[in-house]
């Protein structure tokens, strides 16, 4: 999983990678840089979604559907299958490795039409509460947001 991410001034690919828990070399890979010099505040790049906060891992097994996972780990499908980039009638197969929600947090996919105001009610926290919990909310349709269950 990947998100967008604006630089800011001062941002180098190091202090960058050391935010998302990756390395250098591989924001070059996902955004086509060649030179570590050649980013500059203002611009978009694709950083890798730090998933070991929100998420555990699991690995399809032969016989498993997106409904008996999620039955398994107490998960809507639906959520399941949206997390993974996955439709609920698409094949799955032994091997894949997908993506579980920690049971701590609530999950939220983004629609068209959200509103700072809207996703902070569907969790039921404050606007700042949505903010320092998601470091980047471009309100695009299909970004995940998330909120710690207290």
């Amino acid at each position: 999983m990947f998100d967008q991410y604006r630089l800011k001034p001062g941002d180098t690919l190091r202090s960058v990678a050391k935010k998302f828990e990756t390395n250098e070399s591989t924001l070059k890979d996902l955004n086509n840089i060649y030179y570590s010099d050649s980013i500059r505040a203002g611009m978009d790049i694709i950083v890798p979604k730090n998933t070991n906060t929100y998420f555990t891992y699991y690995t399809i097994e032969k016989g498993d559907s997106l409904f008996a996972v999620a039955r398994k780990y107490n998960i809507n499908p639906e959520l399941l299958a949206s997390l993974n980039g996955l439709d609920m009638d698409d094949f799955i197969y032994p091997g894949q490795e997908i993506l579980i929600p920690k049971s701590e947090y609530s999950y939220y996919i983004t629609k068209e039409g959200d509103t700072l105001d809207t996703v902070s009610g569907m969790f039921k926290i404050t606007k700042e509460r949505l903010l320092n919990s998601n470091p980047t909310i471009y309100l695009q349709e299909g970004q995940i947001l998330v909120n710690k269950v207290r």
